[in-house]
């Protein structure tokens, strides 16, 4: 159960949605790539591996190459991954246009702000908090903070019980199907970004909302979402 004095919740997905990370991820998995003796992956090619974290984008990598890759190289990939991604943060990674003024105004106007990411917790801690911004948020909540991760819809319900703010009075952000699915899962309105990383655009995945950039993040969007979402409880 929530508490009475809840908030209501803005969830953001991280790269893609909060933050242009492609650069740095694309020299990670091409780092993991390249020690493996295979070919470079560009930065088109990038949006197709993102979406569930960085054990997923090198499986996505070797089979678009058609090569093989079994569990323990697998592993060994992930954490040189992980190693390579953490000493180079933040690297070239900006946060989006507007998306410093949409997150003073959700706050200014009451709402609680959480991350719920399929990249790894103390990754996407350090990241934010290079960038100075790690303190607006009330969880981070990554791939290995629960049991389960996105898809599951319980990724987003236990950070937003970790943030302490209104599961019924809740908006999910993010820029793949992953969110999208996930959010739906979960009851939650969700609107897409259309700049991210994703196969198709986001519009295929019916979101609540699309928006291109920070500035169509009203309050009256939200407020209108929430209020739909009450109505079908």
């Amino acid at each position: 159960m929530f508490p009475a004095n809840a908030k209501p919740i803005i969830v953001f997905d991280l790269d893609g949605t909060l933050v242009d990370t492609a650069p740095d991820l694309l020299d990670s998995l091409n780092h993991c790539l390249n020690i493996s003796g295979l070919q470079s992956a560009d930065p088109v090619s990038l949006r197709r591996f993102v979406g569930q974290g960085g054990r997923t984008m090198i499986e996505r990598a070797f089979a678009a190459q058609q090569k093989q890759i079994d569990d323990v190289m697998l592993d060994h990939l992930v954490e040189e991954f992980r190693d390579h991604y953490a000493a180079h943060i933040p690297g070239q990674s900006v946060f989006f246009p507007g998306l410093i003024d949409t997150l003073d105004r959700l706050a200014t106007n009451g709402y609680e702000l959480a991350v719920c990411t399929n990249k790894f917790e103390a990754l996407s801690l350090r990241l934010l908090k290079a960038m100075g911004e790690a303190h607006r948020f009330a969880a981070i909540c990554g791939a290995d903070t629960f049991a389960y991760r996105k898809p599951d819809p319980r990724h987003l319900t236990d950070t937003i019980m970790q943030a302490g703010g209104n599961p019924h009075r809740a908006v999910m952000v993010g820029d793949s199907r992953t969110d999208i699915d996930t959010a739906k899962a979960a009851g939650i309105p969700v609107v897409a970004v259309d700049f991210g990383y994703t196969d198709l655009p986001v519009h295929h995945y019916e979101p609540s909302r699309v928006i291109s950039h920070y500035d169509e993040f009203t309050l009256e969007m939200v407020e209108e979402l929430m209020e739909a979402a009450t109505d079908r409880v």
